[in-house]
């Protein structure tokens, strides 16, 4: 078995926000990625609601068989959400109102004792927690203290950069990040900005258990359409 896939359906609900209604519906985009064989999905409840809706949440957890997992900030309402939808795992990301997507990993020194009472609070439901973090040791170091059974590191850098000495740098960066996680007994997730391209190399991350991708998947579904396009990323994953 190659490496597993969970698509982030997102961008579905942000094309039907810009219209209101119910079209696109992301219950059928979710069922979709189920039938193509995907590993889970992936969605994102912003404080804001800018695009996934808590009742988006309840029915996905209803309909599918798969993996549901729920991309969440350090926020009470969207905690006590979670905790009501209990899906199969939450990941802990950093969330700013203004930005346009996640930028950059949550920051789990500062946050350290939310974040381990959160996991503890979680694991008592049944739901396993991952942290959405920058591949740097200390960071790494505090995030096996949470209890969190995941990590999932975060690629946004790895992904803007074009200068081939940038690109090896920030590689070295994530094999070395998810070599020492691995280490620590962290099953080693990593997401943020990858497309058919840039995951290829990504894929040599030591022991690396999953890859959340959303954008580029959605990106591509315009013209291709979703199962074509989730099976063309499910295949280079399996090859890796």
């Amino acid at each position: 078995m190659g490496i597993l896939l969970g698509v982030n359906i997102d961008h579905v609900a942000t094309l039907r926000q810009a219209r209101g209604g119910s079209e696109p519906s992301v219950i059928d985009a979710a069922l979709i990625c189920e039938r193509c064989g995907v590993n889970g999905i992936t969605i994102h409840l912003r404080e804001d609601r800018r695009h996934i809706q808590d009742a988006d949440l309840f029915q996905i957890k209803e309909r599918i068989s798969i993996k549901l997992n729920l991309e969440m900030a350090l926020s009470d309402d969207v905690i006590s959400v979670a905790k009501k939808a209990k899906p199969h795992m939450v990941t802990i990301v950093p969330e700013k109102r203004m930005e346009v997507t996640t930028e950059g990993g949550l920051d789990v020194v500062s946050n350290f004792e939310k974040i381990k009472s959160l996991v503890e609070d979680f694991k008592q439901s049944g739901i396993a927690s991952s942290l959405f973090i920058e591949p740097d040791m200390k960071t790494i170091d505090f995030s096996h203290k949470t209890g969190a059974e995941y990590v999932e590191f975060h690629t946004g850098s790895y992904s803007l950069k074009t200068e081939s000495s940038e690109i090896d740098y920030e590689l070295k960066r994530l094999y070395d990040a998810a070599a020492a996680a691995t280490a620590a007994g962290l099953i080693v997730n990593a997401g943020h900005g990858l497309n058919y391209t840039n995951v290829i190399p990504v894929l040599k991350m030591e022991k690396l258990h999953e890859l959340n991708i959303g954008h580029s998947i959605i990106s591509r579904s315009v013209f291709t359409g979703l199962e074509s396009a989730v099976i063309e990323m499910k295949n280079i994953l399996d090859r890796g």
